[in-house]
């Protein structure tokens, strides 16, 4: 019996970032939504809600995108530290604007909320994913 860690697709996992952020991205999205689920149903309005779990997930995904999805990517220290999370930070706001206006914009149209939030989610997934790879974690030229 192989081992996990030679399973081809836990092989191609490891070596494809996209799909390593895929990966990050859906165990924070799984943060976002708990705490999305549970602010509704103690009553907090939609978009309160998506805002505040939106916010938790930012939290998770820094810590699993600077460890396993960017680590030769993340910048050693100091002020180039410090740039890199506050454009990390700045590439959250959008997606959180993102993901607050649609499911805002959704309940006020009377939409299912599991439907705006699906929206939500792959707007703000994927231009996040574009920030992060093209600004915050980009690659020196020499090794694009």
């Amino acid at each position: 019996m192989r081992m996990l860690a030679e399973h081809p697709l836990v092989v191609r996992l490891m070596r494809d970032t996209f799909l390593r952020y895929l990966a990050a991205s859906a165990l924070a999205l799984g943060v976002d939504i708990a705490c999305f689920w549970l602010l509704v149903q103690l009553a907090v309005s939609a978009g309160p809600a998506s805002a505040a779990g939106y916010s938790a997930g930012i939290v998770a995904h820094w810590l699993i995108a600077s460890r396993v999805v960017f680590a030769g990517d993340v910048a050693e220290g100091g002020m180039a530290r410090a740039r890199q999370k506050a454009l990390f930070v700045l590439s959250a706001l959008a997606g959180l604007a993102i993901t607050t206006g649609v499911v805002s914009a959704g309940a006020m149209f009377g939409m299912h909320l599991a439907i705006t939030k699906a929206l939500a989610i792959g707007l703000s997934f994927f231009t996040s994913w574009l920030i992060r790879r093209r600004i915050v974690f980009r690659r020196p030229a020499a090794f694009a």
